[in-house]
């Protein structure tokens, strides 16, 4: 019995044992599931492809389905916009993620002997924690031999240098011989870019970034296009474009990379060298730019409030609409203000009585494009509705009425002593609105803008002075319309440094078309004196043959002064202390403003460069300084900080949270190895 009861013994503490050890494992393998509270190690392993039918890089596919296997389960990020299938599909893939796979199906017809790679970049993560598997390609051929090789670069905005986020990129064949016809001898027709889809396609990220993958030896012709109906191919003139007549010819060669790993985000582990085929090009730049619109049609008439109404175009044309009154006489009936492109137009209704008609019948006659491109001059009839009817302006005019007149018997009752003219309505004063800065430099002018169109000012009724030994005098000045602004005046006077002013303005010194007058007005200001200012002469080397304005911007990109150069120099005076960059164009066809380009006209847009560093003013400071802007890349010239399409963080593993969680154990974490040192 004692051998019995010691055998039963140990068998119980065998089992006690054996349960003690599950229970140990099972707490181990608890703690190494991720995002457990109780410490345990996160998941930091990237998705990884287990297989794939057809097989990756396969070739002789005639299997439009691709499933794609991988070792857990996944997730893919918005495949509509993330995943680019080339060559480019007119009919949407279905792309889905179920489980631990990938199905993939192309709508469009396989064509014979072409390469297909379906790019992923980076939207491919797994289910849980969200560890990306990485710019992931697949690829195969429907014919005998796969292409492989592959051409990058950036695409920016022609004007602004700025990232172009999500802009396709696309190749054709630089003889175009997949798209002409056998008996033409032709090598390169423009039209292929306006009726053929690409060949071969990519889409930029949020740096502006794109490669295109799976591309046969041979010289290719390349173009950016933001495609809004989806087509590949240029139809649209509202679509961005970029173009160039470089012949991009691809090639590689072994090259080597240095991986860092990073043992936390301070510090670096190790620096591997890794062998890798560098494909070229890989430094393309395109400038995209969106083609003026010349087509000109009219688009709607307008009339918000009751003095005026508005014409609207596509496009402005040098020969303003003409007008024939329906129900009213139209000789000298407005005052006509064209917006600079002249297509806006603003009629101001000079009359009251024509104010208080709230329907204007006319016939207008305007140029319009036809469908053959040409000018042509054409009639139609306009219905224009008041948005503010005399009746309503008349009845909010009476509700006023009656509410100063309950607040006039109100005060009557109190026996209070009133003036009944302060119980009456009034008509609101012109009201001049004068741009003064806070801070006056010799350059500065005075602006006064009104809200309706005002008669030839009295200059007798405005006044400047200047204090000099503490005494006012009279200042000169100039007083004049502005033509570029409407209902706008300059005033022009001789700044001096250091020097207070005043401007003074008489009673009923403006008045407008419809009879308001402006009150006195009276303001001080001061002009800095030259101790306050800094100076830069800027010289743009190389480049004094060209006709350049140059700008100064601050760091929103605003245009703080803008100036033409001379012979390559450009000068900015009276700036206030602050940091600024230079931004300047060629301005070729010396119009003093950036222009565009036009595909038909094959038509580059003007040249715009970016000084790489800041330019920090002081007070008192004359600053000199030269640059070369062919001496800098483009895509290394605009300042980090004024780019605002910036490039999105990958997606990363979290390497930091098991650093951390190790170091709260007081152990050392090792990357990709199974436990931990101790």
């Amino acid at each position: 019995m004692t051998n019995g009861n010691n055998s039963g013994r140990n068998l119980r503490r065998m089992f006690v044992s054996i349960v003690g050890i599950v229970g140990l494992i099972s707490a181990f393998c608890g703690c190494a599931r991720m995002g457990q509270p109780d410490g345990g190690w996160y998941d930091e392993t990237p998705p990884r492809v287990v297989g794939s039918t057809p097989d990756d890089k396969g070739t002789n596919v005639t299997n439009s389905k691709i499933t794609i296997h991988f070792n857990e389960f996944i997730k893919i990020d918005n495949p509509t916009e993330n995943v680019v299938v080339s060559p480019p599909q007119l009919e949407v893939p279905e792309i889905k993620a179920t489980g631990k796979k990938i199905v993939v199906e192309l709508i469009d017809s396989l064509k014979p002997n072409t390469t297909y790679t379906i790019d992923f970049s980076d939207a491919i993560s797994d289910n849980n924690e969200g560890n990306p598997l990485g710019n992931y390609t697949y690829s195969f051929s429907t014919g005998e031999q796969i292409d492989t090789m592959e051409v990058s670069g950036y695409v920016i905005e022609a004007k602004t240098l700025e990232p172009v986020k999500g802009i396709m990129v696309g190749l054709y064949p630089a003889n175009g011989s997949e798209y002409l016809d056998e008996n033409s001898d032709s090598q390169w027709n423009d039209s292929i870019f306006r009726t053929r889809p690409f060949l071969r396609v990519s889409r930029t990220d949020s740096r502006g970034h794109f490669v295109i993958k799976g591309i046969a030896n041979g010289s290719y012709r390349i173009f950016a296009l933001k495609d809004v109906d989806g087509n590949y191919c240029y139809t649209q003139k509202n679509e961005m474009v970029a173009f160039n007549h470089d012949i991009i010819v691809p090639s590689s060669k072994p090259d080597v990379r240095h991986d860092t790993i990073w043992t936390d985000t301070l510090h670096i582990r190790s620096i591997t060298p890794v062998n890798y085929t560098h494909f070229l090009p890989d430094d393309i730049v395109l400038k995209g730019f969106e083609q003026e619109l010349t087509d000109r049609f009219f688009l709607k008439a307008e009339r918000k409030t009751a003095p005026f109404f508005q014409l609207f175009f596509t496009y402005g044309h040098d020969s303003l609409p003409e007008i024939r009154g329906l129900n009213f006489n139209e000789k000298d009936a407005f005052i006509v203000e064209p917006s600079q492109k002249k297509d806006t137009i603003t009629y101001w209704l000079r009359d009251s009585s024509l104010v208080n008609q709230d329907t204007l019948y006319m016939e207008l006659k305007y140029y319009i494009t036809d469908s053959l491109g040409a000018l042509v001059l054409t009639t139609d009839s306009q219905e224009i509705l008041s948005k503010d009817p005399y009746e309503k302006r008349m009845k909010k005019i009476a509700d006023e009425e009656k509410e100063l007149k309950k607040k006039l018997e109100k005060a009557l009752k109190k026996g209070e002593e009133v003036d009944s003219s302060q119980y009456a309505v009034k008509k609101k004063p012109l009201e001049p609105k004068w741009a003064i800065p806070g801070k006056m430099t010799p350059e500065n002018n005075l602006l006064v803008t009104f809200d309706t169109p005002i008669l030839e000012p009295d200059t007798s009724t405005i006044h400047l002075y200047s204090m000099i030994d503490s005494v006012w005098y009279k200042s000169p000045y100039k007083f004049f319309k502005r033509e570029d602004i409407p209902r706008t005046y300059e005033l022009r006077g001789e700044w001096k440094p250091g020097l207070e002013y005043s401007l003074e303005t008489d009673s009923l010194a403006f008045t407008n078309i419809y009879g308001l007058q402006s009150n006195p007005f009276k303001q001080g200001f001061k002009v800095g004196s030259m101790d306050e200012f800094s100076s830069l002469i800027f010289t743009f080397e190389g480049m004094t043959d060209k006709d350049i304005v140059a700008m100064l911007v601050d760091k929103g990109d605003n245009v703080v002064k803008k100036v033409k150069a001379d012979k390559g120099v450009a000068e900015f005076y009276y700036l206030n202390a602050g940091t600024y960059y230079i931004r300047m164009f060629i301005d070729e066809n010396h119009n003093g403003m950036w222009d565009t380009g036009d595909y038909d006209l094959d038509l580059q847009p003007e040249k715009v460069y970016y000084y790489p560093k800041e330019i920090e003013c002081k007070e008192k400071w004359d600053l000199s300084l030269s640059w070369n802007p062919e001496s800098t890349p483009t895509m290394n010239q605009k300042p980090g900080v004024l780019v605002k399409q910036k490039g999105e963080k990958k997606k990363a593993t979290i390497k930091s949270r098991n650093v951390d969680r190790a170091r709260e154990k007081g152990i050392e974490y090792i990357e990709g190895v199974t436990g931990v040192k101790l």
